[in-house]
């Protein structure tokens, strides 16, 4: 059928063009049927969730959108011991509402993870992570549909290939996440000798200040909850129809992961962690060492998307690998909270520099223009470029 649907009234960005014909899948059944329907067109297809990560072009999308709006929260047997429960959850759940579901009967594992917008479906495409929480850590398995089957299949956590914000089904593996299995730790029997259900450790220093903690104690899940929520509304990274802030893809750069060397170079104030080794993100020396030209000028001259004649994408074999601030690197290039292009209807968050946002009425190509200028600025800074965490859709940086 056709569709008089546009992408800005399906995605937290409030950008996006026309959708050509879009089809809604309420239960797995009919998410089946409709996806090998779509496929079996011909015609190009795209799958939404809550729309939360991502970005599409003006111009919109000429093919099928199966929007996955499933639901079911199920406990199954054999969670593995007394301390654990295992879920399955229907990929069209939201994700923050599985959160206060499991805070709620006293599963720990993902309550740092709250507030996070999208879908369940989403969370093993991105590998989310926050304030010390990895998606990782708990997920077991996803049903997966691979394109044209006719039939869901179970992968593993292994087979997904999760890194940094990355995943197998990112990186283009075709098909639709259609539910997702949690091992989460079960507090019954703490609670019943302590009176409370306590979280995993603390391990982000920012939230256990938060708390006034140590990093490795342990509190009530309810009170991590209740102060990551704090914690993101304050960055405007919580949804709220009343803050301007909260109109965009979250974090729109991933922060950088570089080799030990490549930190180095960079002043001693800037934040960095020393990681396993991971996927890094590709770097580019600084050329010459001449004055870079002005910002607006760099701007002006960068239509497309950044490219370098000498890209240096690794660490020499066994060279320990540290991630940056992307935050930090986007401060100090110059680019400040609530800094726009003129004319633009885009801006950086007032709260958040890593947040895009829309402040009313602006286009995916005005979301686009300030996302490369924040790339050229850092990279004529640092030599470093920063990379989209948003899906991007008949668009490019």
């Amino acid at each position: 059928m056709a569709s008089d649907a546009r992408f800005a009234e399906l995605t937290t960005l409030h950008v996006g063009g026309p959708i050509e014909r879009l089809v809604t899948g309420t239960t797995q059944r009919d998410l089946v049927d409709l996806a090998r329907e779509a496929w079996s067109s011909g015609a190009p297809w795209l799958a939404l969730g809550g729309g939360s990560n991502l970005l599409v072009g003006d111009h919109g999308f000429a093919g099928t959108v199966v929007r996955v709006a499933t639901r079911g929260i199920e406990v199954l047997p054999g969670g593995g011991d007394e301390a654990s429960v295992l879920l399955r959850v229907q990929a069209g759940e939201s994700w923050d509402d599985l959160v206060a579901f499991t805070v709620e009967r006293g599963y720990s594992g993902i309550e740092a993870l709250s507030g996070i917008p999208g879908s369940v479906g989403a969370a093993p495409v991105q590998n989310i992570g926050a304030y010390g929480q990895e998606l990782e850590s708990t997920l077991v398995a996803i049903e997966f549909l691979d394109e044209f089957a006719d039939v869901p299949r179970r992968m593993t956590a292994a087979e997904l290939e999760l890194g940094y914000r990355t995943s197998v089904l990112k990186r283009g593996l075709p098909g639709i996440v259609v539910s997702v299995e949690l091992r989460l730790h079960d507090t019954s029997a703490e609670r019943a000798v302590l009176g409370e259900a306590l979280g995993q450790p603390i391990a982000y220093g920012q939230l256990a200040d938060a708390l006034h903690v140590q990093l490795g104690d342990r509190v009530p899940i309810a009170s991590v909850r209740e102060s990551v929520l704090a914690l993101r509304a304050a960055k405007g990274m919580v949804l709220d129809d009343a803050d301007l802030d909260s109109v965009s893809a979250g974090s729109f750069f991933t922060n950088p992961i570089v080799s030990e060397r490549v930190s180095r170079t960079l002043p001693g104030a800037a934040p960095r962690w020393y990681l396993e080794p991971e996927e890094p993100d590709e770097v580019v020396p600084l050329a010459g060492g001449g004055p870079a030209e002005s910002p607006l000028d760099a701007f002006l001259a960068h239509t497309a998307s950044f490219e370098s004649s000498d890209p240096v994408t690794d660490a020499a074999d066994g060279e320990p690998l540290v991630k940056l601030s992307a935050a930090w690197l986007i401060e100090q290039s110059g680019i400040h909270r609530g800094f726009t292009l003129p004319g633009s209807r885009a801006a950086i968050s007032s709260k958040h520099t890593l947040a895009l946002t829309n402040r009313g009425g602006a286009t995916a190509e005005e979301i686009v223009q300030l996302a490369r200028f924040v790339q050229h600025r850092v990279q004529a800074e640092f030599g470093i470029v920063l990379h989209p965490e948003p899906v991007l859709v008949g668009i490019e940086l």
